[in-house]
């Protein structure tokens, strides 16, 4: 399968969106009528953190280089991989899900941080999301605690780039 990897621009704006709409409601997504939004994708862009991946020039996945200071406030991070970056909102499109595209992503994301000097890397993912587990475990991805925040239960993952 060939794809691209690009950071997003304004023109992605609408299928980014799209993509995200067809996440809303799926099992263990916290996201909302309200998140993400185009906020959300303004405050992305206006950092360089958000990528696309294109099949045949269409966008298929995303994810963003995250800041999010109740998630970086919690207690578990360490130290030792200070500074930490965060990857969130990763998103695959329905039809190309269970073909590696979530692992291709998470790739870059890691990538990107460890470009941009980042030592470690750390996230949050739903405690019942078994399919997310998975690919994570996959990574080699620590679990160093569990939380509560959005109204879901989370774990709290962390690794060394």
């Amino acid at each position: 399968m060939e794809y691209e990897i690009l950071m997003a621009t304004e023109e992605d704006r609408n299928d980014i969106l799209a993509l995200y709409q067809l996440q809303k409601g799926r099992k263990f997504c916290p996201w909302t009528e309200e998140y993400p939004s185009n906020e959300t994708i303004d405050f992305d862009l206006s950092r360089d953190a958000l990528f696309v991946l294109k099949i045949e020039g269409k966008i298929k996945a995303v994810i963003s280089l995250e800041e999010d200071e109740d998630v970086d406030n919690l207690p578990y991070w360490s130290d030792d991989l200070r500074p930490e970056g965060e990857l969130a909102r990763l998103a695959v499109s329905p039809e190309e899900q269970g073909k590696g595209l979530g692992r291709v992503m998470l790739q870059h994301g890691m990538d990107e941080l460890k470009r941009r000097g980042y030592k470690g890397i750390h996230f949050l993912v739903n405690k019942y999301n078994v399919t997310a587990i998975r690919c994570y475990a996959a990574f080699g991805f620590n679990v160093v605690g569990e939380c509560h925040m959005y109204e879901q239960d989370f774990l709290c993952y962390e690794k060394e780039l």
